[in-house]
């Protein structure tokens, strides 16, 4: 039960983890595009605060990508199989879109950037689509959390290329050279589909659309029963509802206790990016001699305690002198609840991944992560009312109640330790 139990070149530096990198930055890339480069981009050319917001709902395909789901997993593109063909499509597209911002003005072409923002959302929403059906047929049941983990780490480490490097280089180059720069960034992702073998699951597709679309669900529910379904769907809707609304708000939050943007921006990406990557891994090689029962109690729990640590940052009130002091404590939080973070999706997301059969992958995948996206679009909406009702603290106190459901109901859906028998690799 310990790491130093663990076959570190068996179990972290094989093909598939290996694998598990790439399809983490390929599915990472764009979407950091569209929320960290496009935004600067809009803003540096003049564009509104008003029109940069509305580009939010660009997001959508992300939400309801279980609707198209059907269709990759019912039809095969020829030569590569019914997942790399897939994969290849959709990142060619990519590269091909992100890089056709450059030709367009911010001032004259709002309204075709818009849609050529949505065409990303859509081809990188259907790239995920395929790459969680991919992932979760290359990996044996006992490799789901470090792969899910590894995979994680590398998509929140794809947004240093549009969240910073393409940022630096926006200051000595044209944006087109930049959304070229970026666009880039995609051949990895496209060498890795090339050079990967078409899972052996991957070729009995479903051979109607009916099928497709019916027997995900059909199957899901026959192997569950109506009310183990419903459990498990009330679980993931609720797992990461505390804390996705506890920092739904966090810079408005850092700004109102007195901490200007540099400094957040300063502490905010070492203290919580790193953090993150480093409790994903470990969560991952833990989970392998955890299970995946034990870590979503384990990393729960400290996910919880992580939301305590906002109420604790703002029971002091707004700081009116910042030193180190304060400093150190906002790197403290934002850590801490970045650990929790990295933990807790780690066992979630192989939970989700461990909730799929292996005949519709795609379909049910899609279907779990659109749901588990839910609450962040919805109560999230609800977090400014809260506050401006209650004050920061007891919105705080309040994230850290709304975690409670979630946690019980692993009772139902992942007893301690009576994870399924894992197949063997």
């Amino acid at each position: 039960m310990t790491l130093a139990s663990i076959n570190w070149r068996r179990d972290v530096f094989s093909r598939t983890m290996l694998t598990c990198v790439f399809t983490g930055f390929a599915s990472g890339l764009p979407l950091y595009t569209l929320i960290n480069l496009l935004p600067a981009w809009l803003r540096s050319e003049g564009v509104d605060l008003k029109s940069i917001g509305l580009f939010a709902l660009i997001g959508l395909p992300y939400t309801w990508k279980f609707l198209w789901s059907p269709l990759l997993d019912r039809y095969a593109l020829p030569l590569l199989g019914r997942r790399r063909g897939w994969m290849l499509a959709t990142q060619l597209a990519l590269l091909v879109a992100v890089a056709l911002f450059g030709l367009f003005s911010p001032q004259a072409d709002i309204a075709a950037i818009a849609g050529l923002a949505l065409l990303v959302a859509f081809f990188s929403a259907s790239q995920d689509i395929v790459l969680d059906a991919f992932r979760r047929e290359i990996l044996h049941d006992n490799e789901l959390g470090l792969g899910n983990t590894i995979h994680i780490n590398a998509y929140r480490l794809a947004g240093l290329v549009p969240g910073s490097l393409s940022l630096i280089l926006a200051d000595y180059r044209d944006w087109g050279s930049v959304f070229m720069f970026t666009a880039v960034f995609m051949l990895p992702g496209i060498l890795m589909t090339l050079l990967v073998k078409e899972p052996a699951l991957a070729k009995s597709s479903p051979k109607t659309l009916r099928e497709a679309v019916i027997e995900p669900f059909h199957e899901f529910l026959t192997r569950q029963g109506w009310q183990g379904a419903l459990w498990i769907l009330g679980f993931i809707f609720l797992y990461k509802l505390g804390d996705s609304m506890a920092t739904s708000l966090a810079t408005p939050f850092y700004l109102d206790m007195g901490y200007a943007k540099s400094q957040i921006g300063l502490v905010a990406k070492h203290a919580g990016l790193w953090p993150a990557v480093a409790g994903g891994l470990l969560g991952g090689l833990w989970m392998i001699k955890l299970g995946i029962n034990r870590a979503l109690w384990a990393f729960g729990v400290v996910q919880v305690l992580s939301i305590l640590g906002f109420a604790w940052l703002a029971s002091y009130g707004r700081f009116h002198a910042i030193g180190s002091e304060q400093l150190a404590m906002l790197a403290t939080v934002i850590g801490f609840e970045a650990l929790g973070v990295g933990l807790g999706t780690a066992a979630f997301v192989a939970f989700i991944a461990r909730c799929t059969h292996p005949a519709y992958t795609a379909t049910q995948f899609a279907l779990f992560t659109s749901l588990a996206a839910v609450p962040r679009t919805l109560a999230n909406a609800a977090t400014g009312y809260i506050v401006d009702s209650v004050g920061w603290t007891s919105f705080f106190f309040l994230c850290t109640a709304l975690a409670i459901p979630g946690m019980m109901l692993l009772v139902k859906v992942a007893p301690w330790g009576d994870d399924p028998e894992p197949e063997k690799a």
